[in-house]
């Protein structure tokens, strides 16, 4: 890969053996929970344990832990550099929702001093130097967008500069994928997996190889070519309850329920035992794995034990401090319980919920579901009620909860008699669910339209028609189990 080979001048080679030589006893780290990687750096040798398994840690997204390894390596060794640097980056979400907390990385490289000039004169290399000036572009002035794109460029040249830095590499990778700001741009991704692949290739030990392989293959069409790292990632970092969560991505793009649950149960798992052990509430690891777990387990047919899945959900959302993440996974489990088993009045009923107040896609969710078990009651005007209601709260920003939105006119339509405005109404959901990227994960929107518009067309009594839709639907979201079974529906009515 041209990464690898552009700029390889003498003197680089030169300072990097003379660095490896002069720093030989540090910048190593074999853990047998965290991963295996090198990193050559200039901090103290009694600090230097807990700065690279911080550094392991940051590779999984497992922020809180590597910020306090990086506060404990800043306190066996204040002139430690990059354990600030370090701090600063657990403050940076490149593939989360979260906007990053700039206000916290700034404080963190701060502590170095108070100019970008100053915090750059603390550090004893150039490359140190180039590893700072990256996060301080990362943090700096302007908007998000411009500010990862400047810290892209910054992490190419660094990379470049020093090809046998491994962990440059896959810094690079993963400003790659944060560069796609929650879209899918395959050439972006496959930039991203290709720096990743060479890294895996060279370290198949590292976290952050692995991790972000599977970040770039996660749907249905690269999938296959993440198996790989998904079947080592969990057992190279089992104390990361991420690492041990993000094979299922991959599971769940190829429909390998089994294997997603036993991912995610491992997930939740290890974050519980970890909030168990520090007393705190569980962590955001811990309900996206709790949350994921459901959704598979009900593909599964396991109902049974989703139902135990939620309810082992809401005892940590009664019993601990909750917050709006909490709350938002806790609506849309209730939703998936709903929908995937047909129990329209499935009852939401979570104390600490106020289900009145409910806004956003949270509110899309919950308004579905009753909606839904008001036309099952043969209650159209209630129906209604909710929809006007759900059109004149959402601002219609979000693509998943206007197909919802669609998709109740569509099934009120359909309730009324008028199957032709309904099936206008889910060419129009369809056609905006085809121009979202590829969703990996339980689906937003909750109930997938291709789906929904089958099932509208066997009704109809159009089991070609509706085969079409279904095989649509399994293409984006492969073994729905609803899917396959309106398939093998449509498929029998059809003569197929």
């Amino acid at each position: 890969m041209a990464m690898f080979c552009r700029q390889r001048s003498g003197l680089i080679s030169v300072l990097l053996v003379f660095l490896l030589a002069t720093f030989a006893s540090y910048g190593l780290a074999q853990n047998d929970t965290r991963g295996h990687t090198q990193f050559v750096n200039s901090g103290s040798e009694a600090a230097q344990q807990d700065f690279l398994d911080g550094l392991l840690m940051l590779h999984s997204f497992q922020y809180e832990d590597a910020r306090e390894l990086f506060l404990a390596a800043q306190q066996i060794d204040p002139d430690f550099v990059m354990a600030y640097w370090g701090e600063a980056m657990t403050h940076n979400y490149p593939l989360w929702f979260d906007e990053p907390q700039v206000d916290a990385a700034v404080a963190a490289l701060a502590k170095l001093g108070e100019s970008t000039a100053d915090q750059l004169a603390k550090a004893p290399t150039e490359r140190e130097r180039a590893y700072l000036a990256a996060v301080q572009k990362l943090f700096g002035a302007g908007e998000r967008q411009s500010r990862d794109v400047a810290y892209l460029a910054a992490m190419q040249q660094l990379a470049e500069d020093y090809p046998e830095d491994l962990d440059a590499a896959l810094f690079l990778a993963l400003a790659h994928l944060g560069a796609s700001h929650g879209g899918r741009d395959v050439a972006i991704y496959m930039q991203a997996a290709a720096i990743a692949e060479e890294v895996f290739a060279r370290n198949p030990r590292h976290p952050g190889a692995a991790h972000y392989l599977i970040h770039s293959y996660d749907d249905p069409i690269h999938a296959p070519l993440g198996l790989r790292a998904a079947r080592i990632y969990a057992d190279l970092a089992p104390s990361a309850s991420h690492a041990q969560h993000m094979p299922s991505h991959i599971f769940y793009a190829l429909g390998m329920w089994q294997e997603a649950t036993q991912s995610n149960i491992d997930a939740y798992v290890s974050d519980s035992d970890r909030s168990a052990e520090r007393g705190i509430a569980l962590s955001t690891h811990g309900y996206h794995a709790i949350w994921w777990l459901l959704y598979s387990q009900l593909q599964e047919g396991l109902t049974a034990d989703a139902l135990d899945t939620l309810e082992q959900a809401e005892r940590h959302f009664t019993s601990e401090e909750s917050t709006s993440l909490s709350r938002e996974i806790i609506v849309f489990m209730h939703t998936h319980y709903a929908i995937e088993t047909g129990d329209w009045h499935h009852a939401f009923d979570t104390p600490g919920i106020d289900w009145i107040g409910l806004e956003g896609r949270s509110l899309a969710a919950h308004s579905y579901v009753r909606a839904g078990a008001a036309l099952e009651d043969g209650d159209i005007n209630g129906a209604k009620e909710i929809l006007d209601g759900l059109e004149d709260a959402l601002s219609n920003d979000d693509v998943g909860s206007q197909i919802m939105q669609l998709e109740l006119e569509a099934m009120i339509q359909l309730k009324e008699g008028n199957g032709a405005a309904a099936m206008v109404s889910m060419e129009r959901a369809t056609a905006l669910e085809e121009s979202m990227p590829l969703y990996f994960g339980p689906p937003w929107p909750i109930k997938p339209s291709h789906e929904l518009y089958g099932e509208m067309l066997l009704e109809l009594g159009r089991p070609v028609e509706a085969a079409a839709q279904f095989s649509e639907g399994l293409a984006r979201l492969p073994g729905r189990a609803l899917s396959l079974t309106g398939l093998a529906r449509a498929e029998q009515d059809g003569g197929q």
